[in-house]
């Protein structure tokens, strides 16, 4: 029944849609089932590349034996089948999908911050991928670290700023490209047919990159 536990036929069919490259929602909407209950059975039982059904179905009655709960969920927070379309469309965008996970687990959280260890705990997968994952996302402006003093860790937080800020560094690095290719075209001779096109290429990014960069700063206000 829809909520209640997989069976092992059902696990079976999990990993078949995984195989053939289905979506979680797609996948659950074969079995008739949430979308959360096939995004956490996943999870929980090595992702997506590592899924083995009678491995899940053993692992899984070893956890009931010793009453493991399930990671918790944000109170209040949308159902899963909201929360795992937002995590689709990120890794649509080209989002590794551990990392479009940790993004939308902050997003959706009540504070919009949480600790590694709680991402670990909450998402169900190894520490080492949330550091990947935190990582990526502070190295592209989506969080921002905070040292917690009092107890010695850190702490990653998604405000309204944090969209500025991404928007601005991906500017800044296609404004890199951008001149790279400038100063390419110089190189090849601006008369010269790769010059010429290095020199469109490189006029246009820089263009469409300053108007993108005024655009942001001038509508910044509104995340205020």
């Amino acid at each position: 029944m829809p909520g209640g536990r997989l069976t092992q036929q059902d696990r079976q069919r999990v990993a078949a849609g995984l195989a053939e490259g289905l979506t979680y929602a797609e996948i659950a909407r074969r079995l008739g089932r949430p979308t959360s209950t096939v995004s956490r059975e996943v999870a929980r039982n090595g992702g997506p590349g590592g899924y083995r059904p009678q491995q899940a179905h053993r692992a899984t009655a070893r956890r009931a034996r010793r009453g493991t709960p399930a990671p918790p969920r944000a109170p209040g927070g949308p159902d899963g089948a909201v929360e795992q379309e937002v995590i689709e469309l990120a890794v649509r965008a080209g989002l590794p999908r551990i990392t479009a996970r940790v993004h939308v687990d902050l997003l959706l959280s009540e504070g919009g911050r949480r600790t590694a260890a709680e991402l670990t705990r909450r998402l169900g997968v190894s520490p080492a991928s949330v550091s990947v994952a935190v990582n990526y996302l502070v190295q592209h402006g989506y969080v921002r670290r905070e040292r917690d003093a009092h107890r010695r860790r850190d702490v990653y937080v998604v405000d309204d700023d944090a969209w500025y800020h991404s928007v601005v560094l991906s500017a800044r690095r296609t404004l890199e490209s951008a001149r790279a290719a400038l100063a390419a075209a110089e190189a090849f001779g601006p008369g010269s047919p790769v010059g010429e096109r290095l020199a469109r290429s490189g006029m246009f990014l820089e263009r469409v990159v300053l108007d993108m960069t005024e655009s942001a700063d001038r509508w910044r206000s509104l995340l205020s």
